[in-house]
């Protein structure tokens, strides 16, 4: 065989491994429900599947609301809008975004009490350590600063000022970490649009039934109230808490966790803006919960998630109203929840993704992360069209892991509490605890040491922010926190805090920043203009 044809017998064979394994692949995938979790992943997936190799559908209902208080992010959404190549200033302008730059929370700690978890780090690298282990040194020392004062994140917060990080080494302003608040409805039209223009095929029905195959109870096709029946390889739930594919068909399962987070319902409604919006959430803990305060270029989005075995419909709703600023909007709307997750999150053919796989409240804007999550490891585990059980199981064990993690965090509000004027903070106070939190609280209040187990979402900073501002207090420090002389020290953390204090006031307003790059009414006025032309 002379090179010529030996070239062209090797590409043939090589021609016919492909589509031999392009047989083998997932080429037909369904989501059932849209909202924010179904078109995330849409978007995601028609992204990630070039030249359209596969088939990817979306079946939802007008007819069928969506919950859309998912509001408020963490940073790492970001890094879901740059892989889509979205373009930050025009997200912002067609969701009525605004820029986060942590989460404050009054009375959590006690009546009276403030503080806010930062996106960032704490002051500045002072060595091996991180800052925190400096700033309880200086409080052992009988300093009483709080440590906000040492975060660019707060300090700003606090002014009402934002920027993205600026490219000065050693400067606190380069230490900037944002997340956004934005329009859940719109931000899910604005991922339709993206997908759509990708191929996803958008169906418009409600489900009236879920076929399973009689010989392993995989999910063959479900049939629309219009007759219409739809089959595919794999199935994504994203029915929100009615879970129709993952639970009321396949009997999956759900690990109830209220014993830990007692909320159970939401009241939410907006409201008009009565100043410009503030760079952060704020959280107002009341007598059985806690409500949330969310700012948007167009209104403002208000909710009291509380536990109704210690407060009445009327009573939350009455607390919700006398707590908001400016006109109501809407009328309020009661969403009632079970905090959890689904015992399997991918079961058989099917993976639940957003209130489909289970719930935690809001408190640290985590829900849409968890859809994110979802996604990411889906993509990474990506099955072939005979679904290896390996793979199913993997996928499990890492969104089992996240769900406890943040479960963890969020239980850990409740439990460091100092309140005791209700019924529902004493219970929180003295409730037993996951063993892995307990673990985390007994170590940091013996020795003032944190660890991110696992690559947990959320780091020392983090676990530091709600410790300290809800009042657990250390009983020690790191040791090679005393290296540095006394008096340099001192001079060291009156520095950083000045510099910080600097960088905050030369940073723009929030308001400008947002008029001069991404403002909706803006994008209205091009719209316009593009019409009349």
């Amino acid at each position: 065989m002379n090179e010529r044809s030996h070239r062209e017998h090797q590409s043939h064979r090589e021609h016919q491994a492909d589509a031999s394994r392009s047989e083998k692949t997932i080429k037909d995938i369904l989501i059932v429900g849209g909202g924010t979790a179904g078109w995330m992943a849409a978007a995601a997936l028609s992204h990630v599947y070039k030249n359209r190799q596969c088939r990817i559908r979306l079946v939802e209902s007008d007819q069928i609301g969506t919950v859309g208080v998912g509001e408020a992010t963490i940073p790492v959404i970001q890094k879901f809008n740059q892989m889509l190549g979205i373009d930050e200033n025009d997200f912002i302008k067609h969701t009525q975004g605004t820029f986060k730059l942590g989460i404050q929370f009054v009375n959590w700690g006690s009546i009276g009490n403030s503080y806010v978890h930062p996106f960032g780090p704490y002051g500045m690298s002072m060595g091996y350590l991180s800052f925190y282990h400096y700033w309880l040194r200086h409080a052992a020392a009988g300093k009483t600063v709080d440590p906000g004062e040492y975060s660019i994140a707060i300090q700003a917060a606090l002014r009402g000022r934002f920027m993205p990080p600026a490219k000065m080494p050693n400067s606190p302003l380069s230490q900037i970490s944002y997340a956004y608040h934005f329009d859940a409805g719109l931000y899910a039209k604005y991922l339709r649009n993206f997908a759509e223009a990708r191929g996803v095929e958008r169906i418009e029905g409600e489900i009236e039934h879920v076929k399973l195959r009689e010989d392993n109870g995989f999910i063959e096709k479900v049939i629309l109230k219009s007759g219409q029946a739809l089959s595919a390889q794999l199935f994504i739930d994203c029915t929100g808490f009615r879970g129709l594919l993952i639970e009321k068909a396949m009997n999956t399962g759900y690990d109830d966790w209220t014993h830990w987070l007692p909320c159970d319902t939401a009241v939410a409604v907006p409201s008009s803006n009565v100043s410009s919006p503030l760079p952060y959430t704020r959280s107002t803990a009341h007598a059985a919960g806690w409500q949330w305060k969310i700012p948007l270029q167009h209104r403002t989005g208000n909710g009291h998630v509380f536990c109704s075995k210690y407060m009445s419909d009327e009573q939350a709703k009455k607390i919700l109203l006398e707590n908001i600023e400016g006109d109501v909007l809407a009328a309020p709307r009661f969403i009632r929840f079970k905090t959890g997750m689904r015992r399997k999150f991918w079961n058989k053919n099917c993976v639940a993704m957003g209130l489909a796989s289970g719930f935690l409240e809001p408190l640290e804007s985590t829900s849409i992360h968890l859809i994110q999550s979802s996604i990411s490891k889906l993509i990474a585990l990506l099955p072939m069209a005979e679904i290896d059980p390996t793979v199913i199981d993997k996928y499990n064990e890492l969104l089992t892991s996240e769900f406890t993690y943040v479960r963890d965090f969020i239980i850990l509000h409740y439990k460091v509490s100092q309140r005791t004027d209700s019924e529902f903070w004493n219970y929180c106070r003295h409730m037993q605890v996951p063993e892995s939190l307990q673990k985390k609280l007994d170590l940091y209040h013996a020795s003032g040491r944190l660890f991110r187990d696992n690559n947990e979402l959320f780091d020392e900073v983090s676990w530091f922010a709600v410790m300290q501002g809800q009042g657990l207090h250390a009983r020690d420090y790191h040791p090679l926190a005393d290296q540095i002389e006394a008096a340099e020290f001192q001079r060291i953390m009156q520095e950083i805090k000045s510099v910080i204090s600097l960088a905050a006031d030369a940073m723009p307003s929030h308001a400008d920043y947002i008029a001069k790059h991404c403002s909706a009414h803006n994008l209205l006025k091009e719209v316009m203009q593009m019409e009349s032309a």
